[in-house]
C-alpha cells in the first residue's frame, strides 16, 4: 500500500498537468461555465471521458501483491486489476456538467475500462458509470439549491465515489479473496490520491471561473466608462463631430485598432488604422458594413476577405460590425477593426455587443428627448399665440379715434403697435430674447394702454444697470404687467402704481412685478400658476402659461412665486438661473444638451 501511494500521486499529477495545460486554452475556459448548450455538454462528455480514458492507459497494474508500471497500458492479465485516477475526472465532469455529462463521461470511461480486461473490469466499469450518475445528480441538486460546487464538496464526493468503487469491487469481483486482497492494497492510496487530485483539479477550475468573473467585471466597468464618456455626444445625435468624439473614446478604451461610425448612408467617422482611405462623408465601402445595413444583424469577420475593403493594401484583418437601432430601425453602424484576428476574441465580441446595446439605448433616449423638445417648443409657440385678440381691436379703435383729433399721436401709437406685434412675432420664433427687447415690448404695450386709460396707473421701472443683454424667455414680463393693469385696478377711481424691479442676486435673475391694487383672494392664490382658473374677470391663463414655459425651458430650476393680500396688492417674483457673465443662454443650451 505504501509503495502504491507515490505512484498514485504521479498519476494524479499527470491528470492535473493536463488540466492545467487545457486551462490555458480559451476554448476550455469558455466551456467550463455554469450553463451549457447541448453542443457544450457533448464537448464536456468527450473531455472528461477522455480524462478517464487517459487514466486507464496510464494506470498501475496490480497483480496480487505485485505492482507493475507499464508506460502505456493497453492490455491486462485476467487476474490483474488497475489502480488509477479514472473516477476523479468523471466525478468532476458530473458535478460541473450535470447528469448528462456525468453519465456520458462515465459510460465512455467505463466501457474503455471494461475492454482492458482484468478480474475487476466489470466492477470498475459499473462503478465508473455509477460515479458519473451520482456526481451528475449531486451537482444538479447543489445548483438547484443555489449553492456553488466548492472544492470541499467535490473532494468529499470524489472520495465517496472511490469508496463506493471499493465496495462494488468486493461485491462483484471474483474470487472474493483476490478482491479483498486488492482493496486492502489500493483503497487508501486511491481514495486519498483521487481526493487530492480532485482538490487540485477544482482549484484550477475555480481559478478559471474567477478569471472569467474578473474579466467580465472589467468588461462591465469598461463598458460603463465608455458609455459615460460617450453619453454627451450621443445626446447630440450621430453627426460628424459627435461621431468622431465617440470613435476616439472607444478606440482609446478598447483593444480595437480602428473604430468607425456611420449613419444609414455615409461614414461619419473613422479613427485609427486605415483612416487614410476610410474617409468621412463617403458611402460605406466595405461589403461587411453594407451587409449589416441590409439585414440589421451583427457581423464578425476574421479575415481581410470577409471585410471586403476596396483598398487592396488595407491593414485591417478582422472586424465586428454592430447595428445601432432606434425603435427597431437601423440608425447607424458601429465598427471595431483589428489588425490581428486573434485580438477579436470572445471578450471583445461581448464588449462590442454590450456597447452596441448601450449606444442604441442612448440614441433612443436622445431621440425621445429631441421629440420632447420639439413638442415643448410647439407648446411654447402655442402659448405665445394666446395674446388677447381684443387688445389689437381696442388699440386699432383708439388709433382710429385719434386720427381725427391728434394725427401725430395716432401715428406714434401706430408705430408702438407695430413694434409690439413685431416683438410678439420675434418672440414666437425664439426660445430666449435679450431682457432689453422684452422691456421695449412692455413699454410699447404700456404706451397703447395708457393712451386708453391715462389716469389709471403709473409705471416705475427699477432695473439694475448692466443686465440688459441677459437672455430671458419672451412674454415673461408683459403678461404680468397686463394682469396687474386689468385685474389689479378694475374700476378703481384712484391711480394705481405698478413697480417693475429686475436685478441679479445669488446667481439668479430676479424679476418682480408689484402692484398696489385689489389683490387676490386666498382661495385662488394657491391655484394660480398650477391650473387654468375659470372666472368672470379672467382665467389665470397668463400665469399658468409663464409657469409652464419656465418648467419647459429650465427643467425646474426657475421659479414663479405669488404674494398677495386683498386690497393691499400683489407681488409676483420670477427667479431665473443666471451667472455673473450673463451666460443664461449658454446655461439653457447646456440644459437642452443633456
Amino acid at each position: 500500500m505504501f509503495n502504491l501511494a507515490p505512484l498514485m500521486l504521479e498519476k494524479v499529477g499527470i491528470i492535473v498537468i493536463v488540466a492545467f495545460l487545457l486551462a490555458q486554452m480559451r476554448s476550455f475556459r469558455q466551456v467550463i461555465q455554469n450553463d451549457h448548450t447541448t453542443k457544450e455538454k457533448i464537448m464536456l462528455i468527450v473531455l472528461f471521458g477522455s480524462f478517464g480514458v487517459i487514466s486507464n492507459y496510464t494506470g498501475i497494474e496490480v497483480q496480487h501483491q505485485t505492482i507493475e508500471r507499464p508506460d502505456w497500458l493497453t492490455d491486462m492479465n485476467h487476474d490483474s486489476a488497475l489502480a488509477n485516477t479514472r473516477v476523479m475526472g468523471i466525478v468532476i465532469g458530473g458535478l460541473l456538467g450535470g447528469p448528462a455529462v456525468g453519465i456520458g463521461a462515465g459510460v465512455l470511461a467505463g466501457i474503455h475500462r471494461y475492454t482492458l480486461g482484468g478480474f475487476t473490469s466489470l466492477s470498475c466499469a459499473l462503478s465508473t458509470i455509477l460515479a458519473g450518475i451520482a456526481a451528475g445528480y449531486l451537482g444538479k441538486k447543489r445548483k438547484q439549491q443555489g449553492k456553488p460546487i466548492s472544492s470541499l464538496f467535490a473532494v468529499i464526493t470524489g472520495m465517496m465515489m472511490e469508496t463506493v468503487q471499493m465496495a462494488i469491487i468486493l461485491v462483484a469481483a471474483k474470487p472474493f479473496a483476490d478482491a479483498w486482497e486488492l482493496v486492502q492494497l489500493i483503497s487508501l492510496p486511491m481514495i486519498f490520491g483521487n481526493g487530492l487530485g480532485t482538490l487540485l483539479f477544482m482549484l484550477i477550475i475555480q481559478i478559471i471561473k474567477r478569471d472569467e468573473e474578473r474579466a467580465r467585471a472589467t468588461q462591465t466597468n469598461q463598458a460603463f466608462l465608455i458609455a459615460d464618456q460617450t453619453l454627451p455626444f450621443f445626446r447630440q445625435g450621430l453627426n460628424l463631430e459627435s461621431s468622431r468624439e465617440i470613435a476616439e473614446i472607444i478606440l482609446r478604451l478598447t483593444d480595437a485598432d480602428a473604430v468607425a461610425v456611420t449613419d444609414d448612408h455615409q461614414v461619419l467617422a473613422h479613427v485609427g488604422v486605415g483612416s487614410d482611405h476610410h474617409l468621412p462623408r463617403t458611402k460605406p465601402e466595405t461589403g461587411l458594413t453594407r451587409k449589416v445595413l441590409e439585414n440589421g444583424q451583427i457581423s464578425i469577420a476574421k479575415s481581410k476577405e470577409e471585410i471586403s475593403c476596396m483598398e487592396p493594401d488595407c491593414p485591417l484583418q478582422a472586424a465586428i460590425v454592430l447595428p445601432l437601432k432606434v425603435q427597431n430601425k437601423i440608425y447607424g453602424i458601429l465598427k471595431m477593426y483589428y489588425t490581428n484576428p486573434d485580438k477579436l476574441d470572445k471578450v471583445q465580441q461581448e464588449l462590442a455587443e454590450g456597447l452596441a446595446k448601450l449606444f442604441s439605448t442612448q440614441l433612443e433616449l436622445a431621440e425621445a428627448e429631441r421629440q420632447t423638445k420639439l413638442l415643448k417648443d410647439a407648446e411654447i409657440k402655442a402659448l405665445h399665440a394666446q395674446i388677447h385678440p381684443h387688445f389689437l381691436f381696442n388699440s386699432l379703435n383708439t388709433i382710429s379715434a385719434l386720427c381725427r383729433t391728434d394725427a401725430d399721436q395716432a401715428r406714434k401709437l401706430l408705430l408702438e403697435l407695430s413694434s409690439f406685434f413685431r416683438g410678439n412675432l420675434q418672440g414666437a420664433r425664439q426660445m430666449l430674447i435679450p431682457l432689453e427687447k422684452e422691456i421695449a415690448n412692455v413699454k410699447a404695450y404700456l404706451s397703447l394702454v395708457q393712451t386708453r386709460f391715462p389716469n389709471k396707473f403709473t409705471i416705475d421701472f427699477q432695473i439694475e444697470p448692466g443686465i440688459e443683454k441677459v437672455m430671458i424667455p419672451p412674454f415673461t414680463l408683459q403678461p404680468l404687467v397686463e394682469n396687474a393693469i386689468h385685474y389689479g385696478f378694475p374700476g378703481s377711481k384712484t391711480k394705481g402704481t405698478i413697480t417693475i424691479t429686475i436685478f441679479s442676486k445669488d446667481e439668479q435673475l430676479q424679476i418682480i412685478v408689484a402692484d398696489d391694487g385689489k389683490g387676490i383672494p386666498e382661495e385662488k392664490l394657491g391655484l394660480l400658476g398650477k391650473q387654468v382658473l375659470d372666472s368672470k374677470k379672467g382665467s389665470g391663463t397668463a400665469i399658468f402659461n409663464i409657469t409652464e414655459r419656465l418648467k419647459g425651458i429650465y427643467n425646474g430650476q426657475a421659479h414663479l412665486r405669488i404674494q398677495s393680500k386683498v386690497d393691499q396688492g400683489t407681488t409676483i417674483t420670477i427667479s431665473i438661473p443666471y451667472d455673473s457673465k450673463g451666460g443664461l443662454e449658454q446655461h439653457v443650451e447646456s440644459l437642452y444638451s443633456r
